[in-house]
């Protein structure tokens, strides 16, 4: 069952979004894990690996207990069924993230692209538009290339 969004607005780093249902807050630990969900379905579904790094990731960033995160993925995963807008709206928290975040937050999304084995070429479009609609900058998405390949690359 989609909800349709009534109004939303920015309340510093919070989005706040009122259906008929009530009134939702919406953060940068929301964001992320909306934006890691975003790029694993690029291809259509997402697969069990790259559930699990989307875990591992949200947990790490945010120091957070893996139930916590789980329970932080699940809940991107069905606002973002029950309200399709919402994609749209979270963009509007992208300015709120500092540099350093944003390409944290491209990093993970190079990672979960990656966790299964396979780059599907829809999962690097999604990629490319989830980037752009936060406003990651492309200087920004080619250090996290960077830091990917230096992290991934066996040494010398």
């Amino acid at each position: 069952m989609t909800t349709e969004i009534l109004s939303s607005r920015l309340q510093g780093t919070k989005l706040i979004v009122e259906t008929e249902a009530g009134t939702s807050s919406y953060d940068s630990q929301f964001l992320v894990a909306a934006l890691l969900v975003f790029v694993a379905r690029g291809s259509g579904s997402i697969e069990p690996e790259e559930a699990a790094k989307m875990i591992e990731l949200i947990e790490r960033h945010f120091h957070l207990q893996g139930a916590e995160s789980l329970e932080l993925i699940t809940t991107a995963m069905s606002e973002l069924t029950d309200k399709p807008m919402l994609t749209t709206l979270l963009a509007d928290l992208g300015p709120t993230l500092s540099d350093g975040d944003k390409e944290d937050i491209a990093l993970m999304g190079l990672k979960v692209v990656a966790a299964d084995g396979t780059r599907h070429a829809a999962e690097m479009e999604q990629f490319s538009k989830a980037m752009e609609a936060v406003g990651i900058s492309p200087e920004t998405v080619h250090r996290a290339f960077d830091r990917y390949f230096a992290e991934t690359t066996p040494g010398d």
